[in-house]
């Protein structure tokens, strides 16, 4: 059974910063590109970065570009995101997902607020 579990969530101040992990398990994560995404209260998805499966090629939106930095462990099967300068337009449910096969996980939620 593929599962993505995504954990780091939490409140944090503006300004502050936040790193999200996201557990993979059952399929061969090392040769699958990974997306993080996030949703905004009462808003659509967007795909905030991505990256590749041996992690030397990424992708970010520009509503996070120069503040977000994703990353991947193969050997422990994990995605990461750090976020830094967050600021209240972050505040959303962050998941990650499999970007070849669309598998997502359950989210964790960032609360940027002071």
């Amino acid at each position: 059974e593929v599962q993505l579990q995504a954990s780091g969530g939490g409140l944090v101040q503006p300004g502050g910063s936040l790193r999200l992990s996201c557990a993979a398990s059952g399929f061969n994560f090392k040769n699958y590109d990974m997306s993080w995404f996030r949703q905004a209260p009462g808003k659509g998805p967007e795909r905030v970065s991505a990256i590749n499966s041996g992690g030397g090629t990424t992708y970010y939106a520009d509503s996070v570009k120069g503040r977000f930095t994703i990353s991947r462990d193969n050997r422990r099967n994990t995605l990461y995101l750090q976020m830094n300068s967050l600021g209240p337009h972050d505040t959303a449910v962050y998941y990650c997902a499999n970007s070849n096969t669309g598998h997502r996980g359950q989210g964790t939620l960032v609360t940027v607020s002071s």
